[in-house]
């Protein structure tokens, strides 16, 4: 990764259970950032924070679910813009097992799914959620690195 000071880094959790699901959540309307869209739980890293780590500490945050990770499953990067600054995010993806269950949001109006992973790697009519291709992309990476 080539990045700049002012680049971000993040980490996502693919988290998936022992029937092949896949946890999305929508994200609250009152997100900045791609509000109601349906992803994978993410979030910037804490500075010092590994990116392991951060993807289990937002997984804990956005869903109240705690993980272990099952390895890196790649990277992916967007140009992200914030009050009229274009930022460069640079995302380490994991693959996570789930170790508990009781889904926890943050805010009222969000949502969430176990979505057969056939559902998320084109080998049906696609998702019934509306999922983007960046947060497709990396449920994909997840799936084929297994």
């Amino acid at each position: 990764m080539d990045m700049d000071p002012g680049d971000k880094r993040l980490a996502a959790a693919v988290v998936m259970d022992g029937q092949g699901r896949v946890l999305l959540v929508r994200r609250s309307g009152t997100e900045r950032f791609l509000p109601y869209v349906w992803g994978v739980p993410c979030g910037k890293l804490e500075p010092g924070e590994a990116p392991e780590d951060g993807a289990l500490r937002e997984l804990k945050e956005e869903t109240g679910l705690l993980g272990e990770v099952v390895r890196k499953v790649g990277e992916s990067s967007f140009v992200s813009d914030y009050r009229g600054h274009e930022t460069k995010n640079w995302q380490d993806n994991y693959l996570v097992r789930p170790l508990t269950w009781d889904i926890t949001l943050p805010q009222p109006d969000q949502a969430h799914a176990w979505v057969p992973a056939a559902e998320l790697t084109g080998d049906t009519d696609g998702p019934a959620l509306d999922v983007d291709a960046y947060n497709l992309d990396v449920v994909r990476q997840a799936l084929t690195n297994s």
